[in-house]
């Protein structure tokens, strides 16, 4: 099935194989299509009966398109964090972590504190009184949400420690972020 947007076609990807989904993304250079090769993988990997390599290989790929979709903006990089935090989360959580930096839960913790510009502090004490900030900062508060959504699953995985004690403090800031 095609549908055409803004006068170009889109092709129906979503009974694709991995084999020719990979094969697509190695040329696709519309945001688009890129998008839809990252949502229709991810759902693959999420709902995969197969053997653990396929929701891998699946994963894997949608990780790849979220990397090569358009960023530059902090909502666009914000989003693009989020969707590869939520994902690798799922990933260990359901099929294992692994020696592949992409399942390893200490990695995936060090990533996700490398994204966060705010102190978990500064942005709770940020958050008391939200309504009265520039819609700046409201965007700010609202991407460390979106980028934290999984670290109450994640922070069960990682050994104690720094790291650790960094990313539990982010679990209470959350709930009051807008």
């Amino acid at each position: 099935m095609n549908d055409t947007y803004h006068d170009h076609t889109v092709r129906d990807l979503s009974t694709w194989p991995v084999a020719r989904l990979e094969e697509a993304l190695a040329t696709a250079q519309d945001g688009r299509e890129l998008e839809r090769i990252r949502v229709i993988a991810q759902s693959r990997a999420y709902g995969c009966g197969d053997p653990d390599s396929a929701p891998l290989r699946w994963a894997k790929l949608s990780l790849k398109a979220n990397k090569r979709l358009p960023g530059g903006t902090s909502w666009n990089d914000a989003r693009k964090s989020s969707q590869n935090f939520a994902l690798r989360t799922w990933i260990i959580q359901h099929v294992g972590p692994g020696t592949d930096p992409d399942w390893d839960p200490e990695a995936l913790a060090a990533d996700t504190l490398a994204v966060l510009t705010l102190a978990p502090g500064r942005a709770r004490s940020l958050s008391t009184g939200w309504h009265g900030l520039p819609a700046e900062r409201i965007n700010e508060l609202r991407q460390h949400k979106n980028m934290t959504a999984h670290v109450d699953q994640l922070v069960h995985l990682i050994p104690s420690g720094p790291t650790k004690d960094r990313l539990s403090s982010w679990i209470d800031v959350r709930k009051h972020l807008p």
